[in-house]
């Protein structure tokens, strides 16, 4: 039997296995190891390091490499907005239109 994808259904299953295998083993690992519980702040991140790397080299497809992440890396862009009286005409006219149009929900 196949999915829409054209892969096997029973790989996607195994898939999904897999990575609430991994995801309990990483949250096993945090509650035996976490520093609030006692455990040593150093053998806590190495090994939380560890767990994340194996996790992203499991992946396939992933979009970023092991170790990498995408958080924070994006350019700050500034918007700049009319002000003063132009600013408060173009907002009531916007504010006017989004009321005149219908409803989203059916």
């Amino acid at each position: 039997m196949t999915m829409t994808t054209g892969k096997p259904a029973h790989d996607s299953g195994e898939q999904e296995h897999a990575a609430a295998t991994a995801q309990a083993a990483l949250r096993a690992f945090v509650r035996r190891h976490h520093p609030d519980v006692g455990g040593d702040p150093d053998v806590f991140a190495a090994g939380l390091a560890e767990l994340r790397a194996a996790r992203d080299r499991e992946r396939p497809g992933a979009e970023h490499p092991a170790g990498t992440s995408d958080r924070g890396d994006a350019p700050i862009v500034v918007v700049a907005r009319p002000r003063g009286l132009r600013g408060l005409v173009q907002r009531l006219r916007t504010r006017c239109a989004r009321k005149r149009r219908a409803p989203r929900v059916r």
